[in-house]
């Protein structure tokens, strides 16, 4: 039997073989608390230290400007709610301002719906059909609300169709209206190579799982003299941002994935997988008539190189998604399953994508190992199900 092909990345990577060494030494060696002042304790918190080096040096800041998390969600809940509280209590009795797109993660996205309700004015900036959020609109916001402005969110890479936002142009908008602003990085960080500190970004998120590191591990960026209030309360750790005891084995194989990113970011593969995102692409458009990519002219935005979108009107992604798993691709879809219907994505529906084809759209994302012979046979599963799929009469 062939190993089945996991195009599921941009939900988690398979942890990398030295990330699992490293964390098992961590497990049975380095597993004193690194707060303890004895030797044992010392000696781990070094390896944190470490750690915190290596993953600075992938997103290009200094150690002390790096807070470790559980996760790409709780990096990017303790930038807004930290950088809100923080606005709050310089403004006691003022409404806060939270300027986000409809594009964003649910970490995002759902946590602004959330704080709508709870003394926090959101305001959802204008996107246009191809999922780039209109900097018409934000300057807009910016010029007439910048004094009651707390923070502005906006993702770097969308998770579901890869479409990269004009990040840096963003940054220097929020920078020269003395707006703070956060990204979440979650699916450009060991993509391609960052530099935190040639760019106009206070906050940024990402999580470990996302390039071969473990799950349960990320980390926020905040620019040396951003202010931010603690939300997870109990010691000092993380330079009293997070309080807790480190999660010590996640953090020593968050290092090590991100010494391998950085190893890996140095030479052509970046360049070598768009070549065969684009391949795959192709052949799947060509083999499925009537099938089409989110967004339809997706090769006239960047995106990252290992996502792509494709959506096959007519069908339902949960019946794409299970029978190809049957046959040995996992991939996944934008969308939630609840009482039986799927409910298409929010982000495509922001993109204006219709109904029918939202339901049908599926996510495809390679990871840095994902072989030519794999997208091969990814192609040929998915042209024969969804040639059967579009077989079975409509009830």
């Amino acid at each position: 039997m062939t190993d089945p092909v996991y195009l599921d990345n941009n939900a988690t990577t398979k942890p990398a073989p030295e990330v699992v060494e490293v964390m098992h030494r961590a497990m049975t060696e380095w597993w004193a608390n690194p707060s303890s002042v004895h030797r044992a304790g010392q000696m781990v918190r070094q390896q944190i230290e470490l750690a915190r080096e290596l993953v600075a040096r992938l997103i290009g800041c200094q150690g002390r400007e790096l807070v470790f998390t559980s996760g790409g969600t709780e990096a990017a809940d303790l930038a807004i709610r930290g950088t809100l509280d923080e606005w709050m209590q310089r403004h006691p009795g003022r409404t806060p301002v939270f300027v986000t797109s409809r594009l964003e993660h649910s970490a995002v996205r759902e946590l602004a719906e959330r704080l709508a309700s709870r003394d926090v004015e959101i305001v959802w900036i204008d996107n246009d059909d191809r999922g780039l959020v209109r900097l018409d609109h934000l300057e807009q916001i910016l010029d007439e609300r910048s004094g009651d402005i707390a923070l502005v969110s906006i993702m770097w890479a969308n998770n579901e169709t890869g479409v990269v936002q004009p990040i840096h142009r963003i940054g220097e908008m929020c920078r020269g209206h003395r707006v703070r602003f956060h990204t979440d990085a979650t699916q450009w960080v060991g993509k391609y190579p960052v530099n935190v500190s040639q760019w106009p970004i206070d906050l940024l998120s990402f999580a470990g799982h996302k390039f071969h590191g473990p799950k349960g591990a990320g980390g926020l960026y905040v620019r040396k003299g951003v202010r931010l209030a603690a939300q997870v309360i109990g010691g000092p750790q993380e330079r009293e941002h997070r309080g807790g005891t480190e999660h010590v084995a996640g953090i020593i194989g968050l290092g090590k994935a991100a010494e391998l990113a950085s190893r890996w970011l140095a030479g052509d593969g970046a360049s070598e997988q768009a070549t065969q995102r684009d391949r795959f692409e192709q052949a799947v458009l060509e083999s499925c008539p009537a099938s089409h990519t989110n967004p339809p002219d997706a090769n006239a935005v960047d995106r990252l190189w290992n996502t792509t979108n494709i959506a096959f009107p007519g069908l339902d992604a949960e019946a794409v998604l299970l029978m190809l798993s049957e046959r040995g691709v996992y991939a996944s879809a934008g969308a939630a399953c609840s009482s039986g219907s799927l409910d298409p994505s929010p982000v495509l529906e922001a993109m204006n994508v219709p109904a029918e084809s939202a339901r049908g759209s599926v996510r495809f994302s390679l990871s840095r190992h994902t072989t030519a012979d794999e997208v091969d046979r990814a192609v040929e599963t998915i042209s024969a199900v969804v040639e059967k799929l579009r077989a079975v009469p409509a009830s």
